[in-house]
């Protein structure tokens, strides 16, 4: 009787292990399929983690809803990291060793993402960031790092040649937070752009994280009189600059980088930022079918229009979706492989992932009109 019951346990115990499964990260193949996301949901770049949050819990909603992947169930987990370096850390850290996830989507911010990143690889366990743009994050990061966006330095090269050819402008002038390696990134790419497409850089001036008077600056550059004015910054930032450049007198166009994308971006500088125009991933007033599909099932589920943060962590949801069905495990090794060779169409455009493992894909450029913008072109990749 004995020799029997061990029997049955030895066989429940060999069903139980062919069935359950587990991938080097330690994620278990059960019934649902768990994904980290990390992402500022409290904060001063909240309203950016908390779009992109939205956009991947709607592609979450929809791919549930369609019977999830291989007949499994996807539940993203998120972490707030504040935009922070070691709540970042603490953020991959809790995912991945207590809720055992499969892959991770975010972090959001650069510097949150930089010191993320080859935690990510060293655990073997996949990510990709929807927004990150500081150039080295996916080559210091290793090859487990991948991300849904262009970079800095594209942002700054798509400006530079706007303002030089487009516009015709001959001088330019820029303002950059020389602490933030986002803001210096865009301002280093479009000072040397801009100077070979025969333009003139005639102020190159910086300012400090947390500054909010930018009088003296803003004096040298209204001195140079330039035709454009470059900064590079986040919404907030920027929104203040403009104002107090106009409130000098300066009508220099404005040009911006993605940062400048929110819907608190007009709240906070009124006219000052009307007519400015930026870089950004997509626009939602596109006609193309994915992005006003999005548009629509991102108003019906939250009964407001998605911004590029959303759309890209929609994006971004969509590409580790489709790497987990195209794996047919979560294995790390095998999504990773899996994510390298994903090619979709998504709302911000037709993306691969190059040697680096950044999306090869287009931008748009956008116009402030007030609380609303407009399309201004399409920058194919």
């Amino acid at each position: 009787m004995k020799k029997k019951m061990l029997g049955m346990a030895a066989a429940l115990t060999l069903s139980v292990s062919l069935f359950a499964g587990c991938s080097k990260n330690g994620a278990s193949e059960s019934d649902v399929i768990k994904i980290g996301g990390i992402a500022p949901l409290t904060g001063k770049v909240a309203t950016y983690g908390l779009s992109v949050k939205e956009g991947v819990l709607l592609a979450e909603k929809e791919l549930n809803d369609k019977g999830g992947i291989n007949g499994k169930k996807v539940k993203v987990v998120y972490e707030d990291d504040q935009a922070d370096q070691n709540a970042s850390i603490n953020a991959f850290n809790k995912l991945v060793d207590d809720e055992k996830v499969a892959a991770v989507i975010g972090p959001v911010t650069s510097g949150a993402t930089l010191a993320v990143a080859p935690k990510a690889t060293q655990a073997m366990v996949p990510m990709i960031t929807p927004t990150a743009t500081e150039p080295t994050i996916t080559k210091t990061g290793g090859n487990y790092v991948f991300r849904a966006c262009y970079v800095d330095s594209y942002q700054g090269v798509i400006m530079a040649k706007y303002a030089a050819k487009d516009l015709g402008k001959k001088t330019a002038a820029v303002l950059y937070n020389v602490g933030s390696d986002y803001s210096k990134g865009v301002a280093e790419a479009f000072k040397k752009e801009y100077e070979a497409q025969g333009g003139s850089v005639v102020e190159y001036t910086s300012y400090n994280n947390g500054d909010k008077d930018f009088n003296a600056q803003l004096t040298k550059v209204k001195s140079a009189n330039a035709d454009v004015l470059l900064l590079p910054d986040y919404y907030d930032v920027t929104a203040l600059i403009a104002k107090q450049a106009r409130e000098l007198g300066i009508q220099s166009q404005f040009l911006g980088s993605d940062g400048w994308e929110s819907q608190e971006l007009y709240k906070i500088g009124g006219d000052a930022v009307k007519g400015a125009v930026y870089v950004n991933h997509y626009f939602a007033g596109d006609s193309t079918k994915e992005v006003q599909d999005f548009v629509a099932a991102y108003k019906k589920e939250y009964n407001k229009e998605p911004d590029c943060f959303a759309a890209l962590g929609y994006d971004s949801a969509k590409i580790m979706f489709k790497a987990l069905e195209d794996a047919k495990s979560t294995d790390g090794d095998k999504i990773r492989e899996a994510i390298s060779k994903v090619q979709i169409t998504g709302v911000t455009g037709k993306m691969s992932f190059g040697e680096d493992r950044t999306a090869v894909k287009g931008s748009v450029l956008v116009k402030v009109e007030g609380e609303k913008t407009s399309l201004v072109t399409k920058v194919n990749p």
